[in-house]
């Protein structure tokens, strides 16, 4: 068997190779690119078969990247000595090299998920009739997972929306402010735009219209 690393290895000189950046073949496509993302205080990561399972003091995440043609395992650093998760393509277009990078984010995300959490806070807007909103619990949640928006645009009907599983919604002390809290940075950001779209004015000028529910801050929960 040819030790394909090896011969990486070898010829890098010549190639001016960087194990963190990208390596030409001379054609089309690059012969090698490889990613490197830090474990963080507080985060243990597991990999079998590109599922990734990250776990922290708020939880655990499960993510799976099958879908994607990478190489995703954990190593000890040459530098440092500590573990990084490691996200490699060979061979690669393109459209495969730029999954190396969005692999690198995800995780990067589900450790900060699962360590500090993410936040969105979110204003409702509105010129003449006040925007009523209710967070409450559905089914088996321990915490408030649904929203009410009753009064939008002065209708009578009643717009509920279910928050994606890990997100919690509530009222804050500032006035006319919810608050959405949750481990995943995409089931929290999905939340929210189904909120935002939900009250989207239609059929009308949205230049006069501006009543609605919009995202006014994102941050990391400390």
């Amino acid at each position: 068997t040819v030790d394909i690393k090896a011969r990486v290895d070898a010829c890098s000189s010549f190639h001016g190779f960087d194990h963190e950046g990208i390596m030409s073949s001379g054609g089309n496509r690059a012969l090698n690119s490889i990613k490197t993302c830090e474990i963080i205080a507080g985060a243990t990561v597991d990999i079998k078969a590109r599922v990734v399972t990250v776990k922290g003091k708020r939880g655990t995440l499960v993510r799976d990247f099958k879908h994607l043609s990478v190489e995703v395992y954990k190593k000890k650093d040459d530098k440092t000595g500590k573990d990084v998760v490691v996200v490699e393509k060979w061979f690669g277009s393109k459209k495969e090299l730029a999954a190396v990078r969005s692999v690198c984010s995800h995780i990067s995300n589900m450790q900060i998920g699962v360590t500090q959490g993410f936040e969105y806070k979110m204003k409702l807007v509105y010129a003449h009739f006040p925007i009523n909103v209710d967070c409450q619990k559905v089914g088996n949640s321990k915490v408030k997972n649904r929203i009410e928006i009753r009064n939008y645009l002065g209708q009578k009907v009643t717009f509920g929306i279910n928050m994606q599983e890990g997100v919690e919604i509530d009222r804050t002390t500032e006035k006319d402010e919810v608050r959405l809290v949750g481990n995943s940075i995409e089931a929290v950001g999905t939340s929210v735009s189904q909120i935002q779209q939900t009250t989207q004015v239609k059929k009308k000028d949205i230049r006069k219209f501006l009543d609605g529910i919009y995202k006014s801050s994102r941050a990391i929960i400390e």
